[in-house]
């Protein structure tokens, strides 16, 4: 699995956050002790990026599912025993749960679910209840956006079997400053002001946004043939419908 910068973005640097420097730990460590974790925050904030950019250096199989929101189930068992069978599974859930606990007792893995918050009580407990059994060998991070933890967190039995959690939030402007300057060469030697208003109007903090900008201002800048400043940053807003909650 290969992380890639939103929209495709090319040109964007990895940087190397508190955030994903701390994924890339959890992960490991996940890893290396067939233990569970969380990585969680608010939409746009580089979960995505950070722990595809993390499990694509580990030594184990990586299977990434994303369930429908409030699946039952059934369901979690059917599309976990697809991925990793490579077949359209078939039975009941007893039956495929059977299968499953085959499969991940066979070799160490690396089970992620992503957008965890979808997941009700019942599917919760099921993923823990695969993971704890005696016989299976994978570790296992879920990855959840706006209300995750809140989710997880009324889980007593699930929550204190989490060895790892990342917490991402966006970034400060002192963190802009010190980030978006080396992000992308667009903003190279740019204003420090100027990069604090993309943030203030536009950004927010978030890398999501961040992305969004950098790939139209790039078309701006090459249409007129000129470095980012403040008349093609207006010009980028006024694409965006002004800015307002843009890219969210």
């Amino acid at each position: 699995m290969t992380a890639e910068h939103y929209l495709g973005l090319t040109g964007a640097r990895t940087m190397p956050t508190t955030a994903l420097q701390l994924t890339q730990r959890a992960v490991n460590d996940l890893v290396e002790l067939q233990a569970m974790g969380v990585v969680y925050g608010p939409a746009g904030s580089g979960k995505t990026f950070a722990w595809q950019t993390a499990v694509a250096t580990v030594d184990v199989p990586v299977c990434a599912v994303q369930f429908p929101s409030r699946p039952s189930m059934l369901r979690v068992a059917q599309v976990l025993l697809g991925r990793l069978s490579g077949r359209i599974p078939k039975g009941s859930r007893f039956a495929l749960s059977d299968e499953l606990l085959d499969l991940l007792s066979e070799r160490p893995r690396l089970v992620v679910v992503d957008e965890a918050q979808w997941l009700n009580r019942d599917c919760i407990e099921y993923v823990r209840h695969l993971h704890d059994d005696p016989a299976t060998k994978f570790a296992l991070l879920l990855v959840g956006g706006n209300g995750c933890w809140e989710v997880l967190e009324r889980e007593a039995m699930l929550r204190s079997r989490l060895f790892r959690r990342v917490a991402f939030a966006p970034m400060s402007a002192d963190a802009v400053l010190r980030v978006i300057p080396n992000y992308h060469q667009l903003y190279t030697g740019v204003d420090p002001e100027l990069l604090l208003l993309i943030d203030d109007v536009f950004a927010h903090g978030y890398f999501r946004e961040w992305a969004t900008f950098t790939h139209t201002a790039q078309h701006v800048c090459e249409d007129r043939d000129t470095p980012l400043d403040e008349a093609i940053t207006r010009a980028v807003f006024a694409l965006h419908d002004g800015g307002a909650d843009a890219g969210r």
